[in-house]
């Protein structure tokens, strides 16, 4: 426990999406406004109510499309929660470091599944591409929590996009499942929805495989560089000995 204490607090944020500077001032905002009786705790739980709002949207849009609705404000819903729980944590400096990084991500890990699951269960994709989507999500994931504990940095955005402009793609998405319906598959089986769903995951997992490649040179690099001085200190100390 005093390990994961001392590691979490310890922890660089790298977030360069498109919409960090503008939603941490909103964020920010917000957290000025929150009454008292809000805690990050709660925070959690809500966003948390989202996810399960956006998975029986989807999951019900078999019944009518409508229910599509339900989904979009889920993602807000959810959105709000997930972000204000750490910053109001932030905001009122009562953080706790080890509790806050281990209950946050599983819950995030538990949201995307419930969202994708959902998405997997619609008419619009099917769930094979769905969970080629969460397999990507869930290995960017790993590679972020491998950085924090071997680098003290934890990557929150790839090609400069994160969680919020992941959820407003998706809401696109889903706004498009309303316009256009689910229909016939455009490429057989596979419908233009499986393509968007299954080439995002492609692309997570090609991330996960290009960053594992950077950090582990760097790794090496580094380690490398650690040990030269080390080799050259023995052979000064084995010349003088002879000497």
């Amino acid at each position: 426990m005093t390990f994961q204490s001392q590691s979490t607090q310890s922890l660089s944020r790298i977030q360069q999406n498109w919409l960090a500077v503008n939603e941490r001032r909103l964020l920010t905002w917000l957290c000025e406004r929150m009454p008292h009786w809000v805690t990050p705790d709660r925070l959690t739980a809500t966003g948390m109510a989202g996810a399960l709002m956006t998975f029986v949207g989807y999951a019900a849009s078999n019944l009518a499309s409508p229910w599509l609705l339900l989904a979009i404000v889920g993602y807000v819903v959810q959105w709000f929660g997930d972000s204000m729980d750490g910053s109001l944590a932030r905001y009122r400096r009562i953080e706790r470091p080890s509790y806050g990084y281990f209950i946050d991500h599983s819950c995030d890990g538990l949201a995307t599944l419930l969202i994708l699951g959902g998405i997997g269960l619609s008419p619009f994709v099917t769930m094979n591409v769905a969970l080629i989507a969460l397999a990507g999500y869930l290995l960017l994931s790993i590679h972020a929590f491998l950085s924090a504990r071997v680098l003290g940095e934890l990557k929150l955005s790839y090609l400069s996009a994160g969680p919020t402009e992941l959820r407003l793609m998706l809401i696109g998405l889903t706004i498009m499942m309303m316009v256009l319906g689910a229909g016939p598959g455009l490429f057989g089986r596979w419908s233009g929805f499986d393509i968007f769903v299954g080439a995002v995951g492609s692309i997570l997992i090609l991330l996960f495989i290009v960053q594992t490649m950077v950090t582990g040179r760097r790794l090496a690099l580094a380690e490398t560089a650690e040990r030269i001085p080390q080799g050259s200190a023995r052979i000064g100390d084995s010349d003088k000995r002879t000497a």
